[in-house]
């Protein structure tokens, strides 16, 4: 690789990918392409900008235009699509905007990737795909033959932009690896998200809302240990092939939460149960025995290591996460581009 395109990258799990390649591969050359919608936040790449062999373009991955233009000018040799819109509660309320993200955004970017020769495109996608699994069969876990079964417009989103990607590789030889990984947690995550969400709340005694009754099951991968193993994929994977990406730490909600407070010294009485949302999946659970056994790769962080990780990154950045409460976070961005 000499030459990177990041899309999605002033979010969190792409921001955390900008950081992982320019540290770990000093030589390459990249790009990151951001829309800044309300969840991209330029003050997460401030230290990239620091880095000479970065560089920013704003612009939406949906402006065939612009897109195509960046393409013959830069001649990237690989692609990572990060861009997305993510959050299951936003894509109840208005799903177009997440189908024309996440759908069209990506065939886009796929015939950008075939007219300029493009040697690898490498979607992100979710395990969300697969639905969900029974709370009382611990030994199911989605592997990448599970048929899909999306419970949400977002999953359904992500999902038609893999078979998308996988058909462009079928019918014109587009050379696509998709990963699909499970919740991710660490820096730089946007507070709607459960984890930065209750860390913020505990810090200032505010309620922490929790679904149902909080049972609902994730399988919690560290954001290193993700973006480690895209790395991988887009080095060493087998065009063609699909890589789900598991943290092997299954806690329920509720579990998640209570760490938080215990390690906060906050009150459990700061929990508060609020209905549940449509169509809540039960339980995620991946098993990464493909990306192991091809690629070498496991999860390195434990979850009791990688949360008090991440809760000491929130307290030793409070102004990152109340900017985006107080919406400072958008006076940055607009600054920037003048």
């Amino acid at each position: 690789m000499k030459k990177l395109l990041v899309t999605g990258g002033a979010g969190f799990i792409g921001g955390n990918f900008v950081y992982y390649m320019l540290e770990n591969y000093p030589d390459i050359q990249l790009v990151c392409l951001d829309a800044l919608t309300y969840a991209g936040n330029l003050e997460t790449l401030k230290g990239a900008f620091k880095n000479p062999n970065f560089k920013f373009v704003k612009g939406d991955i949906t402006d065939r235009k612009l897109v195509f233009e960046l393409f013959e000018e830069e001649d990237f040799d690989c692609i990572v699509n990060f861009a997305a819109e993510s959050h299951v509660d936003r894509s109840i309320e208005a799903p177009e905007v997440f189908l024309k993200t996440n759908i069209l955004g990506t065939q886009v970017l796929l015939d950008a990737c075939n007219k300029f020769g493009t040697e690898r495109f490498h979607q992100v996608s979710t395990d969300e795909v697969y639905g969900d699994l029974p709370l009382d069969r611990p030994d199911l876990m989605f592997t990448e033959e599970t048929p899909i079964h999306t419970s949400s417009p977002y999953s359904a989103s992500k999902a038609s932009a893999d078979l998308l990607a996988l058909a462009y590789n079928r019918t014109f030889g587009t050379p696509v690896t998709i990963s699909r990984c499970s919740n991710n947690y660490g820096p730089y995550q946007f507070p709607e998200k459960l984890i930065p969400l209750m860390i913020a709340n505990a810090t200032h005694g505010k309620p922490l809302p929790v679904y149902g009754e909080g049972l609902n099951v994730r399988d919690w991968l560290y954001v290193e240990d993700h973006c480690r193993a895209i790395a991988l994929i887009i080095e060493k994977g087998k065009i063609g092939e699909v890589y789900n990406i598991g943290g092997h730490n299954e806690k329920a909600n509720i579990e998640v939460v209570k760490t938080i407070i215990s390690v906060l010294g906050k009150d459990e009485s700061l929990i508060t149960y609020v209905k549940d949302r449509p169509g809540h999946d039960r339980r995620y659970a991946i098993d990464p025995a493909k990306i192991h056994a091809e690629l070498g790769w496991l999860p390195q962080t434990k979850f009791d290591d990688g949360i008090e990780r991440t809760i000491k990154w929130y307290m030793d950045n409070t102004s990152w996460w109340e900017n985006i409460f107080n919406g400072k976070y958008k006076s940055y961005t607009a600054e920037m581009f003048e």
